[in-house]
């Protein structure tokens, strides 16, 4: 099991026009549930995103474990697989469709979830 999670100023689920669910300022969980997961990735992975220091403690702070970047590339090396990556999606995919942030940057965004239709 793994799972993306992403401050967001609100974001919602639409279904055939139809609102499911919607929230204000707060985290989206974006979760993929493997063919082998049982209750207990399920019970990991829960504890694991509570844990997070995303989530608002009494005195308007946030509580829980920061993520670690510590394995992350350095700012000039991720750039520029960054970039390459967008560059081959573009190239791989249609390019007037794949658009690109600002890397590194404080990006505020719409959300807009599409249900796999498998």
């Amino acid at each position: 099991m793994k799972a993306i999670l992403q401050r967001v100023a609100s974001a919602s689920v639409t279904v055939d026009t139809q609102l499911i669910s919607s929230i204000g300022k707060g985290v989206l969980v974006f979760a993929a549930v493997a063919p082998d997961d049982s209750s207990k990735e399920v019970e990991s992975m829960a504890a694991k995103v509570l844990k997070m220091k995303m989530w608002p403690d009494e005195a308007g702070g946030t509580k829980g474990s920061k993520p670690d970047f510590h394995g992350a590339a350095g700012g000039e090396k991720a750039r520029e697989l960054y970039d390459l990556f967008v560059l081959k999606v573009q190239e791989l995919y249609e390019k007037d469709k794949v658009k690109n942030g600002v890397f590194q940057a404080m990006m505020q965004g719409m959300r807009y979830l599409f249900p796999y239709m498998g």
